[in-house]
């Protein structure tokens, strides 16, 4: 059994900042990418950030310079720290990470359950 848990969700004033985390656990050999995406009602899924086992990161082009992606391989997590957030902003933010359960086993992607972020303007 894999959980994939987010926290840190809340409601903020626009300019100011959130720190999202999230955390895999149960049964894990490896995790190889971990990401960020949200998603508004009306409106597909959207990547905001990715990082490898390895530490590249890639971001979507909206939170480049105000998101900053970082992991700590050792606990499994994912952290999202969003600075000068605008109410665009505003959205479930979901994690995301592609885990190996076993050693000679596939990898299969695993979802958060989501958090709320919304900027108030």
């Amino acid at each position: 059994q894999v959980q994939v848990v987010e926290s840190g969700g809340g409601l903020v004033q626009a300019g100011g900042s959130l720190r999202l985390s999230c955390a895999a656990s149960g049964s894990i050999f490896s995790i190889n990418v971990m990401g960020w995406y949200r998603q508004v009602p009306g409106k597909q899924r959207e990547l905001v950030a990715t990082v490898t086992s390895g530490g590249l990161t890639n971001y979507a082009t909206s939170v480049k310079g105000r998101f900053t992606i970082s992991r700590d391989n050792a606990k499994n997590t994912v952290y999202l720290q969003m600075n000068s957030l605008k109410p665009e902003d505003t959205a479930v933010y979901y994690c995301n990470a592609d885990i190996q359960k076993f050693v000679l086993g596939s990898t299969y992607t695993y979802w958060g359950q989501g958090t709320q972020v919304t900027v108030s303007s």
